[in-house]
């Protein structure tokens, strides 16, 4: 049994917000505690106690100095013990989700601060797990984490995927690393969803090498485009223009600015057996929507889905510019009366003023149109709701009218 009376204590000031924390806050910044040489001086990822200002207890967190989420909430317990036992418990009630949710094991699995393990990201390939510990408590921890992972999960290979921005805001090193004795990964794995096969880059690929989260708007667009012509812009490996095809659209065409993701997108189709009706186009999504118009091309549903514009509030206005031009370039592009889906995963630029940025560059390009459907990410995707930045993504999608 852990001792946790050696447990270091970090205390909020006097006017910080435990009121907050007591309602289910997970995070607690820099400028709320008080700092002192000493709490500098604890080691990132080391289990802490955290106080209110009068010295009554909160709860146990996972500390980090070096980053301005000071410490994140593990448990409500001060007295919790953080070991295999705390994570397999998490991993379970996160497992049970999604049992219920899906019949086969592809999904995230844990969603960071919303199944109860802040900053850890989980995403399941049938047998292989793609684990970002995004925070130093679960990078210290990681090996208790990929042991539970696989003894409850039963999943026989674990990747650590340290990359990306979040570990660089920690302050923690990056690479992408095969966890312990698992069977080596030979080549990309297929990934069944919405009736399409995609082909995932577990090691190479962005993120954790495919976006689950889009899944439902996925499948709300295939419902548009049965016998439609479709352009996916920021396509990825196919996201939304392979749902499509599965969903009975006449063609697809792909655009996106990697070579390597249009790659895989067209051995998804070549899985699906849609290879016929699937076509890409590599270069800058605004070059290429400006070029298509050019060239006189109509769509019956045009779908963007790029990258976040806006990750954090000193982006924001520059991002909303983009969501604007980007709902600018792509309205002309669509057919009388068909439709146009427009996406944002940044956490920063919340759903009205997004919805604001894509209704004004529809009207700036002339077209009038009907907010038929707005999205979210799947359930397995669950929103902390007492953190807004878990509810990131927003799908819209808009009727253009004759």
């Amino acid at each position: 049994m852990t001792d946790t009376t050696s447990r270091p204590t970090i205390r909020l000031k006097p006017k910080a917000n435990a009121r907050a924390i007591r309602h289910g806050a997970p995070w607690v910044f820099d400028n709320e505690l008080v700092t002192d040489r000493r709490s500098k001086s604890i080691a990132p990822g080391t289990i802490a106690r955290l106080e209110d200002a009068e010295r009554t207890p909160l709860g146990t967190v996972g500390v980090n100095p070096n980053s301005r989420i000071f410490a994140r909430m593990l448990d409500r317990d001060p007295e919790a013990e953080i070991g295999a036992d705390w994570l397999r418990a998490k991993i379970k009630a996160a497992l049970a989700h999604r049992d219920r949710l899906y019949d086969a094991p592809f999904y995230r699995l844990v969603h960071a601060e919303a199944d109860g393990l802040p900053g850890v990201v989980i995403d399941r390939f049938g047998e292989t797990a793609v684990v970002q510990p995004n925070a130093a408590w679960a990078d210290v921890l990681f090996d208790d984490l990929a042991r539970v992972l696989v003894e409850v999960t039963g999943v026989t290979r674990v990747i650590k995927n340290a990359a990306g921005r979040a570990r660089a805001l920690e302050g923690l090193d990056e690479g992408v690393t095969l966890w312990g004795e698992g069977a080596a990964l030979d080549g990309h794995v297929p990934v069944p969803m919405n009736g399409a096969t995609y082909m995932a880059d577990l090691l190479g690929g962005q993120k954790t090498g495919l976006f689950f989260d889009q899944r439902p708007n996925h499948a709300f667009a295939a419902g548009l485009a049965r016998d439609a012509r479709v352009l996916d812009v920021f396509s990825h490996v196919g996201g939304f223009s392979l749902a499509c095809l599965a969903g009975g659209a006449q063609s697809a065409l792909a655009v996106d600015g990697s070579a390597p993701a249009l790659d895989l997108a067209r051995q998804g189709a070549e899985a699906s057996g849609m290879s016929d009706r699937f076509a890409t186009r590599q270069g800058d999504a605004f070059d290429v929507l400006a070029a298509l118009a050019d060239e006189g091309e109509r769509f019956d549903v045009v779908i963007c889905d790029p990258p976040a514009f806006a990750p954090n509030k000193q982006a924001l206005e520059a991002g909303l510019r983009a969501y604007e031009r980007i709902a600018r370039l792509a309205a002309p592009l669509v057919a009388e009366g068909g439709y146009l889906g427009l996406c944002s995963c940044s956490h920063a630029a919340d759903l009205d003023a997004f919805r604001k940025a894509s209704t004004r560059g529809i009207g700036r390009a002339g077209r009038a149109a009907q907010l038929v459907h707005t999205g979210f990410a799947g359930p397995d995707h669950p929103m902390h709701p007492a953190l807004a930045e878990s509810g990131y993504l927003k799908a819209l999608f808009y009727r253009l009218l004759p």
